[in-house]
């Protein structure tokens, strides 16, 4: 445990220089029955490991909140982009020709369009869900299709949309999109 705790306060020595800690070793055998730890220092010495967040340009036209917005609006794109790499297959392709390049860059464009049309939408209706909530909240909705055999040997096929929760209900309501993401179908195969 001593070994532990060492390579701890090894790995974070900024944090761990204010703090004790103590082992307290079973007598009968080599085990820890206790760790205790009490801060060395008060709050206000600490101010040396207080967060900052430090942006940097050579752009002297923006002010303060154009700057953050603008890295903030990069940020997300970025993260909608690795989604989008993932969902589409739109990883790097090593293209070989310009038109298969262009055609690569249009679809990601394309859906990158579509996202931003539907968390534009939801945030004029007061929802702001990152792309990747937006998914989560979403991804459990499917269209399911039944098959049974009937009687007469012939096939039935059930089509339907699974239940929605609330928080789907939520983001169907603000796109104004129907609930019931086609009609139930019945459709008979002899």
């Amino acid at each position: 445990m001593i070994e532990t705790i060492g390579r701890l306060k090894e790995k974070y020595p900024s944090i761990s220089q204010y703090y004790s800690t103590t082992v307290t070793k079973d007598p009968d055998s080599y085990n820890a029955i206790d760790i205790t730890w009490s801060e060395k220092k008060t709050l206000d010495n600490k101010s040396a490991i207080n967060g900052i967040y430090c942006l940097r340009t050579n752009n002297q036209t923006m002010d303060e909140k154009t700057l953050w917005k603008t890295y903030t609006t990069l940020t997300d794109l970025e993260s909608v982009f690795k989604s989008l790499k993932s969902e589409l297959g739109l990883r790097p392709i090593f293209h070989q020709t310009q038109t298969r390049v262009d055609g690569h860059l249009f679809i990601t464009l394309l859906a990158y369009s579509i996202i931003h049309t539907i968390r534009y939408k939801l945030k004029q209706k007061g929802i702001h869900y990152s792309w990747d909530t937006i998914r989560h909240i979403l991804r459990n909705q499917k269209r399911i299709t039944t098959s049974m055999k009937c009687k007469d040997g012939s096939t039935l096929y059930i089509r339907q949309s699974s239940e929605l929760n609330e928080k789907q209900k939520e983001i169907y309501d603000a796109l104004e999109i129907k609930y019931g993401a086609g009609d139930v179908t019945k459709t008979f195969i002899e």
